[in-house]
């Protein structure tokens, strides 16, 4: 990166660091090989001529922002297919292998409408379809020579999936299924790509046989003509609206009335229905569910990229900033000199190395647990249905809020859009929404320690990540060491889970079914699941970290540990009520810690530039006027105000608040008054995607 015009301060801190900024890099990246490729990935990718915007997209029309996006997406799918050395790679090996490749974000900074494809669509071919079924649709789908989605939330359910109402109706004498949606609330909604972009999707319903229900299936089903993209008859289609981020993402409404389609439709991997109607269940209901497992174990590390960003700009720009006098007669200090602003920024940087170590981890019990797959075994998969579900809502919940305390450590500039940090708060707050919203998947987490709880008193052995519930000694005195505080982080969750399964069972006894017992005691029980989830981020972290630390030098691994022991002991003054009433800690330790906590800011802070550094995050892909590599803050931030076009925005009104409580019909309304809902087939289908998918672009 150039320094030609690098701001004095930013220098200053840069020639602070004490340890090799490369080094932390290339660990980051999983070495130095994966550091060399992706740079130069970016490199080639980046040169491509018009695929960076000159015009923000924040001046444009919703209508125009979908077009531009297309037009960006199918110039980023050439450049990577001409560069991209993985692009022939299982998508679960690809997906692993680029965790940290941000190029794209420089793309479509408020996401792509072709993410599910990769994502969902062909990950869901490959888990879900049969051989056969795989060795048409992923050469189909790799090649783009179809565009695919994966529909499976509704207007009227989203996590609640056997709540689902879309029909598959089997057709014995024709062997084939009838899509149909029963109602105006089992219209898919919000699936990306969907609305204009996709002509296939995987759509989740209901297999009725002989009007008996076999639950949740998986089917292929062609959504638009592939030569014209008019949707096929029977299908209704558009786009949902404005939304609070992912506003370049095309999400979408889909009904069926009767489409029929062919019996191998079905993705028939795991269950089956033959010609006769007879239904083969699969060995496990729960491998239906695995693309979303998937998914969840990859948003980990997508918030943990997303806040890398965020601290990145809020990190740069606090060097910059200079603000009050922190003595009087003294020059204006670095806002990144006040205790209180590295207090913010600091715990930003740990908790995304938290994250990014720890799903590195969870992406090895996947693949174990895929591989148990494979032999039959599916003994695992509880184990990473819980893991997934509980660092998805740790992760996504903690990097979200920690992205808003970046934005606010940015003061007024912050707000600005041209920051970039409110584009990333609403990315990263959906988060915590899709692929299973956060309370409901942390009671499924509590319903799994539940029963975790009765085997280990019938003393049954328990999965290795929650073998602690067995231990019933308490520590005789709090142990302020890092592995003293996670072995009290697993007493809070044990004795959390232990007070709930009782309040649970209090409610029983006093007549209370089982359902309203639990729901009584669900605000305990989601306290627990939480808990569960902070003592295995710690210790995970601190795992990894102790492992890597290893093979790295003794300037770099000393802040490594650092920022763990920062992480560690920040959770622990942030949970004191829970550690107080579980644990032996005393007001003289918590006293201790806060004195080692601000020990630890110091002790930090002429490493926060290096450390931001180290993501190695482009300007590009940053788009922020406060957190570019240079640091010229004020001259960006003037250059971007005067792009800006003189206009006036509508005043906003509420569809899910309105007197009379039509939700669904409003959200419906308001949908279709969507500029791309006017006509059946955006110009972009035969302008971009048409000659795209057919090679000739």
């Amino acid at each position: 990166m150039s320094t030609i015009t690098e701001n004095e301060d930013l220098r200053k801190e840069r020639a602070k660091c004490t340890f090799n900024i490369e080094e932390l890099t290339y660990l980051l990246d999983d070495g130095y090989e994966n550091t060399r490729r992706r740079r130069d990935l970016e490199n080639k990718v980046l040169s491509t001529k018009g695929l960076l915007d000159e015009i923000p997209e924040e001046y444009l029309s919703h209508k125009e922002k979908y077009e531009n996006v297309i037009r960006k997406c199918v110039k980023l799918h050439r450049a990577l297919l001409e560069y991209d050395d993985l692009r022939d790679k299982p998508i679960d090996e690809k997906i692993k292998a680029i965790l940290r490749d941000t190029v794209s974000l420089a793309v479509t900074k408020d996401n792509s409408p072709m993410m599910l494809h990769s994502g969902m669509f062909l990950m869901a071919i490959e888990g879900q379809a049969n051989e056969k079924q795989q060795e048409y649709w992923l050469k189909r789908g790799r090649n783009m020579e179809i565009i695919g989605t994966y529909a499976q939330t509704e207007l009227g359910h989203g996590t609640f999936l056997r709540g689902l109402e879309l029909r598959a109706t089997y057709d014995e004498k024709t062997e084939e299924f009838i899509l149909h949606s029963p109602t105006l609330t089992s219209y898919k909604w919000w699936p990306g790509g969907l609305a204009h972009t996709a002509n296939y999707a995987i759509v989740m319903a209901q297999l009725y046989i002989k009007d008996k229900c076999y639950g949740m299936q998986p089917f292929m089903v062609q959504l638009r003509d592939e030569e014209t993209h008019m949707p096929l008859p029977g299908i209704k289609v558009g786009e949902i609206g404005p939304k609070l981020g992912f506003n370049t993402v095309n999400n979408g409404f889909l009904g069926f009335e009767n489409v029929r389609i062919p019996r191998d439709r079905m993705l028939m991997k795991n269950a089956q229905v033959l010609k006769d109607g007879t239904f083969i269940a699969s060995p496990n209901s729960k491998l239906t569910y695995n693309t979303m497992v998937n998914v969840r174990v990859l948003i980990v590390n997508t918030v943990a990229k997303y806040l890398s960003s965020a601290s990145t700009i809020a990190v740069r720009y606090a060097a910059v900033r200079r603000q009050s006098q922190m003595k009087p007669g003294e020059p204006e200090p670095q806002i990144l000199d006040y205790v209180t602003q590295q207090h913010k920024l600091m715990i930003a940087i740990a908790t995304s190395h938290a994250y990014h170590f720890t799903v590195r981890w969870l992406y090895d019990v996947s693949d174990t647990v895929k591989e148990n797959i494979t032999k039959g075994q599916l003994d695992t998969l509880p184990e990473l249905h819980v893991l997934a579900c509980a660092l998805k809502v740790l992760s996504s919940s903690e990097c979200t809020s920690l992205v808003e305390v970046c934005r606010r450590a940015c003061g007024g500039h912050g707000y600005m859009l041209s920051s970039n940090l409110p584009q990333l708060y609403g990315v990263c707050t959906a988060t915590m929404t899709y692929e299973g919203e956060n309370t409901v998947l942390l009671l499924q987490v509590a319903r799994s320690l539940v029963k975790a709880w009765d085997r280990a008193a019938r003393g049954q052995p328990l999965s290795p990540s929650m073998s602690y519930i067995e231990n019933k000694t308490l520590a005789a005195k709090w142990d302020a060491s890092l592995d003293g505080i996670v072995r009290n982080f697993q007493i809070v969750s044990r004795s959390k889970l232990a007070s709930s399964v009782a309040s649970f069972q209090q409610y029983m006894k006093s007549g209370l079914s089982y359902e309203d017992a639990w729901n009584k005691a669900s605000v305990q029980l989601i306290a627990a699941a939480e808990a569960h989830g902070r003592a295995i981020v710690l210790a995970i972290y601190k795992q990894q970290i102790e492992k890597q630390a290893r093979n790295v030098s003794l300037p770099l691994r000393d802040v490594l540990h650092q920022l763990l022991e920062l992480y560690m002991v920040y959770w622990t003054l942030e949970k004191v009520g829970d550690l107080l009433l579980y644990t032996q800690i005393s007001e003289r330790d918590v006293k201790a810690l806060q004195r080692r906590y601000e020990d630890l800011l110091e002790i930090l802070r002429p490493n926060a530039v290096g450390l931001v550094d180290a993501f190695d995050i482009r300007d590009e892909v940053l788009c922020s006027t406060l957190g570019s590599y240079d640091g010229r803050v004020y001259e960006r931030l003037m250059e971007e105000a005067m792009k800006s076009p003189l206009n006036k925005e509508p005043v906003l009104c509420s569809t899910l608040g309105s007197y009379d409580g039509r939700v669904y019909e409003r959200l419906m309304e308001e949908a279709m008054k969507s500029p791309l809902n006017k006509e059946p087939v955006n110009d972009t289908f035969h302008k971009y995607l048409k000659p795209f998918m057919r090679g000739k672009l």
